[in-house]
Parts: C-alpha cells; structure tokens; sequence
C-alpha cells in the first residue's frame, strides 16, 4: 500500500493553471534586491563581494520561473549555491552569505505547489544535498540546523499543502459544474417525454377519426407538427449536455409562471416579491426551467446568507429575444458571500449551457444582486 502511494505520488503530474510571472513578481525580486544592498552597506561580516554576487543572482533569477519551470529554478539556485559553498569550503573563504538569501525557502514552497511529483522529488534531492554543504561552510549550532531544516521542509510541506486545497477546491467546482448539466439534462429529458406523449396521442387521435373527420385529422397532423419541432429543438438542446443515468418523472419542468409560486407575504423574514413584465409566449422550456432554479437557488441563498435581510426582490422581464432574472436583497454587505460558491458556479454554469450569462455580487449599495440573462430559444454553446 505504501509502494502504492509513493507511485501515485511520483506519477503526479504538475497542475494545469500554473500562472506566469506577472508584476508582484518584479516586485518581488526588487524588493530582495532592496534587501541585498541595505545588507552590503551596513553589514561587516559579510562573504567576498564576487560570491555575494553569484548568491543574490542564483536565488533572486529562479523566483521569476518558479512556478513555470519549478525544477529547473530549484536545480540552478541550489545547485549555483552548493557550488559556492563548496568553494568556499575548499578556499577557506571567511564572512557569511547575505540573509537575503532566505528567498530560497520560496522555491522549496514553489517545488511542491506547482511542480509534477518527479520533479518535486528531484528537486528535494537538489535542496537535502545543499544542506549539509553549507552547514559546513558556515557552521552553526545543533539547534539552527535543525532549524534550517525544518524550515525548508515547512516550506516544501505547505506548498504540497495549498497545492492539494486548489485540487479539492476546482474538482468541487468540476461537481458542481456536472451536477447542474445533469440537472439540466432531467428537465429537458423530461420535457422531450411530454412532447412526446401528446404527439402519440394526437396520432392516435387523428387515426381515429381520420375516416369520419378528415378535417378533424388534419388538425391533429398540425399538432403533431408543433411538438414535433419542439421536441427537435429540446433534443438539440441535450446533445452537448451530459446526462448521468437516473429515475426522471415524466412530466412538465416548472417554468416562468411558477416563480409567483416563490412569493411569500407572511411573517417568515426575509419576505419574497415577484415581478414577471414582458412577453413569455413560445419561450423554451428550458429557459422558462432555468429562470424558475435560478430564482429559486438565488432565494434560498439568500435566506441563509444574507444577514438582516427583509426583503429578497425577484424581477423577471421577458424582451423580444431574451429573458432577464434579477433578484436583490437588502441583507447586510457582512453576510459573507463569497461569489466562488459553488452554488453560484453552477448557477453560471446552467446559464452559460442556455447561451446566456450570468453575474451575482454586492449592489451598489446594500445587500446582494443576481442576474442572469438568457436568450429566449435557450441555444447550448
């Protein structure tokens, strides 16, 4: 079993959003530059001035590739300082290297956050060969080494640590993205099975009748013809949507004309007002199911995260090609909710499946706000 850990730990490969350096960066080296030369002006017990020199650009060069090439700047660092150390060690050099080069305890983290478990291992190897080095080229107490020691591997240690929380974190997201295509996937499916069931039952129908009421058949033809193209539209829908296999009833999706049903005027706080304008005619099922979850999910965040809150606003305006949701509340802007929960992400991500867009944050001046827009047809990208 522990074989069997260490060789999904090596085959692990390195994380997929690794950023590239960017401003704090630059900021970052400056500032231990900064560092570096307050250090050589007021210190007195200090290394040759051309090894201060190689010390400073073999740490402070790496920083700005530690995340896209974590190895390589950990094996030129350390490596530049074993050498050093080492010559120093055989010249019998005297004074100590710059404490600026603590910066090194960075790419120990960088090693382990954003490198692929071969290169993590190597790169460890790198950093427990340079240790003892220089613990001999400048000697120090039992307990700073095992200082020294503990710090690297600290490092090393939360690096693997927020590594495997951002693992967690996107693999949530990535659930709570399925689950909503899932979900979304039922309500069509089970709209595709109404239109279905009456198409079987107009032709039954117009069969029925066809020899005695001809017109009454044509009737029924014309009927079949509108579910017909509904149903071919919802079923262009789920393709691209994927589907989990699980019971679904068979019967029609809540839609627009059941957000009034969301409305509450009792005691219970924070009290629901719904406002439908505009024109739902012919409007995809999957839009009118969409509009009614997101409506729905948005008040029940609400209710649970909005602090002080009385009153929850729900607003739905139906244009000539498009559907706009748009619920505020006047909770307060201290309730804590954080627009990466995952209920927003999938609540994103239904309205990004419809071909819409979707946007939840503070207002501009109390409470919270939601919008979605989503075009009428309801068109997958």
């Amino acid at each position: 079993m522990a074989s069997s850990a260490l060789r999904s730990l090596w085959a692990e490969p390195r994380p997929t959003n690794a950023p590239d350096r960017g401003p704090r960066d630059w900021a970052l080296v400056a500032a231990l530059v900064g560092w570096s030369v307050v250090e050589v002006v007021f210190r007195q017990d200090l290394a040759p001035r051309p090894l201060l020199l190689l010390y400073v650009l073999a740490v402070l060069g790496p920083l700005l590739w530690r995340r896209t090439h974590p190895l390589v700047a950990v094996a030129v660092c350390f490596g530049t300082l074993t050498i050093v150390d080492v010559v120093r060690i055989v010249a019998g050099s005297q004074g100590a290297p710059l404490n600026s080069t603590a910066a090194a305890l960075i790419l120990a983290y960088a090693l382990f956050r954003w490198g692929s478990g071969r290169e993590a291992a190597s790169g460890l190897g790198v950093i427990l060969l340079w240790l003892p080095i220089t613990t001999v080229a400048d000697p120090t107490s039992l307990a700073d080494t095992v200082g020294a020691y503990g710090f690297f591997l600290f490092a090393a240690a939360l690096g693997a640590a927020i590594r495997y929380r951002a693992k967690i974190r996107i693999r949530d997201i990535d659930h709570a993205k399925a689950r909503e295509r899932e979900q979304l996937a039922r309500e069509l499916h089970d709209t595709v099975a109404h239109h279905v069931s009456g198409i079987a039952i107009q032709a039954q129908a117009g069969r029925a009748i066809a020899a005695s009421h001809p017109e009454g058949a044509i009737e029924a033809l014309a009927i079949i013809e509108d579910a017909a193209t509904r149903t071919l539209t919802e079923l262009r829908a789920i393709v691209g949507v994927l589907r989990a296999s699980q019971d679904t009833e068979f019967a029609p999706q809540p839609g627009v004309a059941e957000v009034e049903q969301l409305a509450t005027d009792g005691p219970a706080r924070p009290c629901v007002e719904v406002t439908l304008s505009g024109e739902f005619d012919d409007l995809s099922p999957a839009v009118g199911a969409a509009i009614y979850r997101l409506a729905q999910e948005s008040i029940t965040n609400a209710r649970r995260h909005a602090r002080h809150a009385t009153q929850v606003t729900v607003a739905v305006t139906g244009d000539a090609d498009q559907v706009r949701l748009t619920i505020d509340d006047d909770g307060s802007a201290a309730g804590g909710r954080a627009p990466a929960g995952y209920g927003l992400v999938g609540m994103r991500e239904r309205a990004s499946l419809l071909g819409g867009t979707f946007h939840a944050g503070p207002a501009a001046e109390r409470g919270w706000r939601v919008e979605a827009v989503l075009p009428r047809t309801g068109t997958p990208r």
